[in-house]
């Protein structure tokens, strides 16, 4: 019997295999590629600081260190598949490369473009980043995408192809990637036989089925079950960053996190306000009726591994998860804070930027608590407003089409600093609030430098354009940032309504404009980013990780 499975097995791989390459997309020719001069990637390696995930795992059991160490063999399946489609195959692309520095720069934008430099070619001959990165045929155009007669084109887990005639077809995950998903499963059921806690054993057993099915929502709702799990496990095909043509397909990633149990329990009373603070918005009542879930959860973990698209270019340091709608109305969003990656980010990156551009009046007030605060507040923000539009178009996502990540990332950064002052004058939260005003300022730069084709580069420069326009801060002749408590307070009120109600109406042309009117680098800005490249901060971190870093302990 075991013969006959192995064989059975063996066939599906091979199957799959070839179904793969008989729909392969390949989006340029990888032997093409030459190299830009040794100084270009020497300068490009000094935009990153490297950083040591690691986490205290002395209170994990014999069986939860065994299982680490299947999730990690998960997680890099996970890398392997976005390799695929962001880039294409990852071995024929970084073998053509000779250059060390240029590889390493590859490697962190997995491919053959610069993530945080407005998707530029990194080597010549290498042609524009497709808008639908390697989850469309290079070759479609929008028009013919529009008359692919298919429901299933728009799912967030299916692949365009074109089929022998040169048609398109649109294939599930499950069985375009049919060998590395069943891999996988296997992989995570294992770890579920030694799972201690009850949630996370349910949730690694359903998550196995989900990657054979493309059905997330059974497991999601069990994910959003687990309570006293001192492991998380993120897996799958999560978010619709890189598809930049419509936004419609979901990338593979993965994150292995140890919950930090004395920080997280500092947050637990704050899910149990989100109803309230959903009734505190500022916009028409109308557009908050929407109810979050009770089940929401605020915790607090340290990274261990990032793999996939939340390792692509800029480092996620909080996750708001899941992404389903209907989740977020039946049991709300977990919202977990990555403290070690915060923290990193913080010291090397945030206070550096605040030393060259903050008054130093008011360099006091960036504060460590104030931008985890902002960072948190951002998370919870991405489960409140609205989630179906309030006229018949739909869930917002759809309706914003493209704009959509551009519009959500707006609007959790600036209603997550406004749930801070709220929570201020409930007196549920202990802050100074021009440490958040400060700090969130200073974030505003650090954002912005992921680039404009990030959907958090965009928002922060978008917002920036309209805090100036609003007067929230003002500028020395020595190009110093002060920000006005006052007309700060205002403009974050006033831009808040705008974005809830933009998505609200699912109005889509409100949100091409708003971008297109303040999502613009001007010459002041220009000139501002430019001091911190003068400066030789550094724009993100880079994580040096594996499973050897943390069985040192």
């Amino acid at each position: 019997m075991k013969l006959i499975a192995f064989l059975l097995l063996f066939t599906l791989q091979f199957q799959a295999m070839a179904q793969k390459e008989q729909y392969a997309s390949k989006l340029y020719d990888y032997s093409k590629i030459e190299e830009f001069d040794k100084a270009f990637y020497a300068t490009k390696a000094q935009q990153y600081e490297s950083f040591a995930l690691d986490a205290d795992i002395s209170h994990l059991s014999e069986d939860e260190r065994k299982m680490l160490m299947l999730l990690f063999e998960v997680a890099r399946i996970m890398d392997e598949l976005f390799w695929y489609e962001s880039n294409g195959n990852k071995e024929d692309f970084l073998n053509a490369i000779q250059n060390k520095d240029a590889q390493k720069i590859a490697t962190i934008n997995y491919g053959a473009w610069n993530r945080l430099d407005g998707n530029k070619p990194l080597f010549n001959n290498v042609p524009e980043k497709p808008l639908g990165a390697n989850f469309y045929p290079s070759d479609m155009t929008k028009e013919e995408f529009e008359k692919f007669d298919d429901p299933s084109k728009t799912s967030l887990y299916t692949m365009i192809r074109r089929d022998e005639a040169g048609n398109l077809v649109s294939i599930p995950y499950h069985e375009y990637f049919k060998k590395e998903m069943g891999r996988a499963a296997v992989l995570l059921r294992t770890a579920a036989d030694l799972a201690p806690d009850a949630g996370l054993k349910n949730y690694l057993s359903l998550r196995a089925d989900a990657l054979l099915t493309d059905n997330y929502q059974p497991s999601d709702l069990a994910w959003m079950d687990m309570k006293n799990n001192t492991v998380d496990f993120v897996v799958g095909p999560i978010e619709n960053y890189e598809d930049r043509l419509y936004g419609y397909k979901a990338a593979h990633e993965s994150f292995i996190l140890i919950k930090d149990l004395e920080w997280s329990k500092k947050l637990d009373r704050y899910a149990k306000l989100l109803p309230d603070l959903q009734k505190s918005l500022p916009v028409e009542k109308k557009y908050k009726e929407e109810v979050p879930g009770s089940d929401s959860d605020l915790g607090v973990y340290n990274a261990i591994f990032y793999a996939g698209d939340c390792n692509a270019g800029s480092k996620t340091i909080a996750i708001n998860l899941p992404n389903d709608p209907e989740v977020h109305i039946q049991k709300g969003s977990r919202k977990l804070q990555l403290k070690n990656s915060m923290q990193a980010k913080f010291d090397k990156i945030l206070v550096p930027i605040a030393k060259e551009l903050i008054h130093p009046s008011q360099i006091k007030h960036v504060q460590f608590n104030a931008f985890f605060d902002n960072t948190m507040f951002h998370e919870v923000a991405h489960g409140l407003g609205i989630k179906n539009t309030l006229n018949g178009q739909g869930d917002v996502r759809t309706a914003l089409k493209e704009t959509y990540t551009a519009i959500e990332e707006s609007k959790a950064d600036i209603v997550g600093l406004y749930l801070v002052k709220q929570l201020y004058e409930m007196k549920e939260i202990e802050t100074d609030l021009m440490d958040n005003y400060v700090t969130f300022m200073a974030g505003i730069f650090r954002s912005i430098r992921f680039g404009a084709t990030s959907a958090h580069g965009v928002a922060n420069l978008a917002r920036y354009q309209f805090f100036k326009e609003k007067g929230a801060f003002t500028q020395s002749t020595d190009g110093k940032y002060r920000i006005d408590f006052d007309k700060m307070t205002l403009a974050m009120n006033e831009l808040s309504a705008l974005i809830i109600q933009m998505q609200g109406d699912g109005n889509y042309e409100a949100a091409q404009k708003y971008i297109e009117t303040y999502g613009k680098i001007t010459p002041d800005l220009e000139a501002s980013l430019s001091k911190l490249s003068e400066a030789n901060i550094p724009v993100d971190i880079v994580f040096e990780q594996s499973n050897k870093i943390i069985t040192r302990r």
